[in-house]
């Protein structure tokens, strides 16, 4: 490690992921989900081999900081059909991540944001029920853990849901989800444990980004957010999927 390093990242990049985090984490505080999408493009272009699992960490200790302030309305019946399917889900994610060059990775997690963003555009509305559960917590399990982005399936079931259920909700299944991809990838033999002390390190700049999205929440409406997410989202992935492809 050379001055200036904490666990092998420089302190420039270190301090771009912190805003970045900040800014994702608040994000994430108004509609639900928000903190890999923003942070993901740019950490695969700085730090591609600490992807997945540091977007993993993060994904599961923010949640513990937003549900210690909100828990009404969590839908546990879907949540047990939901996390069931996201362990297959996870195998097959782990069997994939192997076959993945830090090229491939990042044109997969360029894609990834922008399907998602396509997807909440059109706002299409999908029931949901014991089938549209379980394939959403399939197809969430296999991009968590290849990509760190597995909100997306998640947040298109229930996003005519009340903004209180959208946010609890998708809290526990981002917390329980990136333990259940991160012990896939430990025993896959791929764990990169840098990104568990990174996590821990960054945790700080989960706390202020949760308390600005709490706070922020009665000042902005949320479809102007929403569409200004989406905007920096887009921007991300389209930088990220232009240097994967050069």
């Amino acid at each position: 490690m050379i001055p200036g390093e904490i666990l092998g990242v420089g302190s420039v990049e270190l301090g771009v992921l912190a805003l970045l985090i900040v800014v994702g984490a608040t994000v994430q505080g108004l509609v639900g989900l928000g903190l890999n999408l923003v942070s993901a493009p740019i950490l695969t272009l700085l730090e591609p081999s600490l992807m997945p699992e540091l977007p993993l960490v993060l994904a599961a200790l923010l949640p513990l900081l937003t549900l210690a302030h909100s828990r009404e309305e969590i839908d546990w019946p879907g949540l047990g059909w939901m996390l069931s399917a996201r362990i297959p889900g996870t195998v097959l994610g782990v069997l994939l991540l192997g076959l993945f060059s830090d090229r491939a990775l990042g044109l997969a997690v360029a894609v990834m944001v922008l399907l998602s963003v396509a997807v909440t555009l059109r706002a299409v509305r999908v029931p949901v029920n014991r089938p549209t559960l379980t394939a959403a917590g399939l197809v969430a399990g296999v991009t968590a853990t290849t990509t760190s982005i597995g909100g997306p399936p998640v947040a298109l079931l229930y996003q005519h849901r009340s903004a209180t259920q959208i946010r609890s909700t998708l809290g526990v299944f981002f917390a329980v989800g990136a333990l259940i991809s991160l012990i896939g990838i430990g025993l896959g033999g791929g764990l990169d444990t840098r990104a568990i002390g990174l996590g821990i390190a960054l945790s700080p700049t989960l706390l202020v980004g949760a308390f600005a999205g709490v706070r922020l929440r009665a000042v902005f409406p949320e479809p102007a957010t929403r569409y200004a997410v989406l905007a920096v989202c887009a921007a991300s992935a389209l930088v990220l999927l232009v240097r994967s492809i050069m």
